[in-house]
């Protein structure tokens, strides 16, 4: 079982419930930057998940496999307050945060929860 701090656990769990046909790679390192920018990290995550079989790396394109997606009206809470947008760093008075099993991640703003999760 992984703790709830571990970074490629949370990490593998983003890229499994992405709402992307495929994304560059650089688009994938978007999202996981906003667990851990530190390299080793981002490589254990992105091979992690392909180990699992939640996303499938063709060259610089990579396919989310599983098909599972957060649902928002379940799995994605809002909150008010004072807080920083985890992938732009912008002051935000409603933080959006990912429920996944191995733990909460965020805060997002409006816009970038829909980027990271790829309604956008």
């Amino acid at each position: 079982m992984a703790r709830e701090d571990d970074p490629v656990e949370l990490g593998v769990q983003l890229l499994a419930r992405l709402e992307h046909a495929e994304l560059s790679l650089p688009a994938v390192i978007d999202r996981i930057e906003t667990i851990s920018t530190h390299p080793e990290t981002t490589r254990a995550i992105l091979e992690e998940a392909e180990r699992r079989g939640h996303v499938r790396r063709d060259g610089d394109t990579v396919k989310p496999v599983s098909g599972r997606f957060l649902s928002f009206e379940s799995e994605v809470v809002s909150r008010e307050g004072d807080f920083e947008c985890r992938r732009c760093g912008t002051s935000i008075s409603t933080g959006y945060f990912m429920k996944l099993d191995a733990g909460e991640h965020g805060p997002f703003g409006s816009s970038c929860i829909r980027k990271v999760t790829g309604r956008e």
